[in-house]
């Protein structure tokens, strides 16, 4: 399997030296800037952009506020998820980093001694991409986006192929997808106890502990009683009346 893009001739050579290629005429400082970002940055943003969307869910609040918030958990949940099982994927294919059997590249990080198939970069991003795409389409735009960016880079870096980042891609979407609708009953009883919690409910919905279905049976319960005193109120005046 380590053989898997020996030849000049493969068209995922052909595209890799193409995007390398810009690197080699790019001002240095530009390599420096795709090297942060590439490797640190995009990941970064991920992260915010995560906390974001958080921020923004607990603010609506609703019905929805608890499955929202789980969905949104399942992100860096599910990234964390693809990454593992990426683990044996690598091992099982043993592919080399694509400078180790081509030359003319310019490598823009060192250090980089393990198998290069599938990207954990683009594994990683991807599935927070679709996580957050789940929890909120907006955001999920956003963050697939930057996941596509972000797989440019690494082949921009010279230290993946594109099939790496492709393959990347398709185990991150496919972790989230897949495993979903079992994170999805697992961390929504979760959320929602914590929702009820009046330490810790501000994590799911602005403004404190409760869900909105108690607060209604509350106050249905104070405006019967109020009814009730009112009724009550008025049949002993008409006793007295008598």
């Amino acid at each position: 399997m380590a053989g898997l893009a020996d030849s000049g001739s493969n068209p995922d050579v052909d595209l890799l030296y193409d995007i390398n290629g810009l690197a080699k005429d790019a001002p240095h400082w530009f390599d420096r800037v795709m090297e942060f970002v590439g490797e640190w940055g995009l990941l970064l943003v991920m992260v915010l952009l995560v906390l974001w969307c958080w921020w923004t869910v607990r603010r609506r609040g609703g019905d929805e506020a608890a499955s929202s918030v789980a969905s949104l958990m399942w992100a860096p949940l599910a990234a964390g998820v693809a990454v593992l099982v990426n683990v044996p994927i690598r091992g099982f294919v043993e592919r080399p980093r694509p400078f180790v059997d081509h030359e003319g590249l310019d490598v823009l990080i060192g250090g980089k001694s393990d198998y290069s198939f599938v990207s954990d970069h683009s594994t990683l991003m991807m599935a927070m991409g679709v996580g957050l795409f789940l929890a909120n389409r907006k955001f999920g735009l956003v963050g697939i986006g930057l996941a596509l960016v972000g797989g440019f880079c690494r082949i921009y870096m010279g230290v993946h192929y594109p099939t790496d980042v492709v393959g990347g891609f398709a185990l991150g979407t496919a972790v989230v997808l897949l495993l979903s609708p079992l994170a999805a009953a697992l961390l929504t009883p979760v959320v929602k106890a914590v929702e009820r919690s009046a330490r810790v409910g501000w994590l799911v919905r602005s403004g404190g502990g409760g869900s909105a279905g108690e607060r209604e049976v509350v106050s249905g319960a104070r405006s019967g009683d109020s009814a009730g005193g009112s009724a009550g109120g008025s049949a002993e005046e008409r006793d007295l009346a008598a």
